[in-house]
């Protein structure tokens, strides 16, 4: 017998189980297919396990320096299984908190495999999904409306194939047992800078690599230059502008090696680990979309504002359909999907009101467009920037680095971009976001008043600072 359903979410990674609450709210009939555990990437190999580690490795690093606050310790140390310890007991509580509320709203979750498979005895038309289940039987789940949220995995190189020992992915890195003495991170974007400044703070010599010529190439310069200048330090050797040389890496028992080309001379790194972190690929492959007419490019779905696929009782969310790879776009393209598919109202935003978030020491948060990208666009833009070292408050955390920026139009008086670096950024980005989801403008953030001491005080005067209004510089 097949299980019928009115939604029937493939994968139950963070957009999957949001779209499955959404869908119990409306008082649909909703069935998880789901291989592994609930929660997916986002909380068992990416951002809550990666923030634990980070958080960990903040505090120790603060402990060490705590002279400077006028605490005296002795003898600080790293238990660095404990660290692990206490990364999967957060795993685990929120896992069951998970599963806890799949039961409270009624959700079928069915662990095994799923494909989708065209028209047959079941449906006549595409959309089923056949299930492996683990004991190799079979189970067929018949729905209305399929949503895809399969998720992704890290990005792999020619020639720098992960091996889990000397080569590692991010999955890889997050169940370390000891922590190497020196280790080379391939990739300066969001995933290599945040593990950069975790095993910095960690005590591990760290080199960064990265293609560009800047890290963090999809945010703004300026965030990249200040980032590097931070990183290096705090004693990260970064080399930006690289390109890797083909059939370069080399793997001894206890270390492994990659040739670079830098300022036309080739230089030999070498270190007891390599961290591949060169981005991720939406899963597509092997769940059944040849079996639709759902049109897939270069391995990403392609979906309307709404979330449907070309075929349109299918819909796709997530690292899946490209775009953003973040849990918060995918929980909100989950959402819209089912408010679409329900025939309520839809909620899509463009992407550039979903902020993005970068967990390093110190954190980085921006939204909207970038200077250069506002430029391209054709925009007459002014510039707010103000620098943290101007804040009560950030001296009292012990900050003196980092800034605001603000873009805006010079015409319209719209906020089109807004990036910060700095302590606890990604708490206060939130109102820039805001901002712009009210279509406010910087004399109208810059306004309202902030507390003092904040460190949302430096929204106010890097807002103000676009019209040259700011009271602390």
């Amino acid at each position: 017998m097949a299980i019928t359903c009115d939604v029937a979410i493939l994968g139950g990674g963070t957009g999957g189980y949001v779209a499955a609450i959404r869908a119990a709210q409306l008082g649909k009939n909703v069935v998880i297919i789901e291989q592994d555990k609930l929660g997916g990437t986002c909380l068992h190999r990416g951002c809550i396990p990666s923030k634990s580690l980070l958080r960990s490795a903040e505090l120790f690093a603060e402990m060490k320096d705590s002279e400077s606050y006028g605490i005296e310790t002795d003898g600080v140390r790293l238990s660095f299984g404990k660290v692990q310890e206490r990364k999967n007991g957060i795993v685990e509580k929120l896992h069951q908190g998970v599963q806890y509320l799949m039961r409270k709203n009624k959700i079928t979750v069915v662990e095994g495999k799923g494909r989708v498979i065209g028209p047959s005895i079941f449906s006549p038309r595409s959309g089923a999904v056949a299930v492996e289940l683990p004991d190799g039987e079979m189970e067929t789940v018949v729905p209305t409306h399929l949503i895809i949220a399969t998720g992704s995995r890290p990005r792999h190189l020619p020639g720098l194939e992960p091996d889990g020992i000397h080569i590692l992915t991010s999955d890889h890195a997050l169940e370390l047992e000891e922590l190497p003495s020196s280790i080379i991170i391939v990739g300066g974007g969001v995933i290599g800078v945040e593990w950069a400044s975790m095993l910095n703070d960690f005590g591990v010599k760290v080199t960064l690599v990265e293609a560009a010529s800047h890290l963090l190439p999809t945010e703004d310069e300026d965030i990249g230059h200040e980032l590097t200048m931070m990183l290096t330090a705090r004693g990260v050797e970064v080399i930006t502008n690289i390109k890797l040389l083909d059939d370069s890496c080399t793997i001894q028992d206890q270390s492994v090696s990659i040739m670079i080309e830098h300022k036309e001379e080739s230089i030999t790194l070498t270190a007891d680990k390599l961290l591949l972190s060169v981005g991720r690929v939406g899963n597509t492959e092997n769940i059944g979309l040849e079996n639709t007419d759902v049109r897939v490019t270069n391995g990403v779905i392609a979906v309307n504002a709404n979330m449907q696929t070309t075929e349109p009782h299918i819909y796709a969310i997530g690292d899946c359909i490209g775009g953003l790879q973040l849990a918060h776009a995918a929980s909100h393209e989950g959402i819209t999907a089912v408010n679409h598919l329900a025939s309520e109202k839809s909620e899509a935003f463009p992407s550039e009101w979903i902020p993005r978030c970068i967990y390093t020491r110190h954190e980085v948060a921006s939204v909207g467009l970038t200077e250069k990208q506002a430029r391209e666009r054709g925009h007459d833009i002014k510039i707010g920037k103000f620098p943290f070292s101007a804040i009560g408050k950030a001296l009292i955390h012990g900050t003196r680095e980092g800034f605001v920026k603000v873009i805006a139009d010079q015409k319209t008086q719209d906020i089109l971009g807004v990036h910060m670096i700095g302590p606890h950024v990604t708490e206060l980005i939130g109102e820039a976001a805001l901002a712009q989801v009210l279509d406010a403008t910087p004399w109208e953030v810059g306004t309202a008043v902030h507390a003092h001491p904040s460190l949302s005080e430096i929204i106010g005067e890097a807002m103000l600072a676009v019209d040259g209004r700011a009271i602390g510089l």
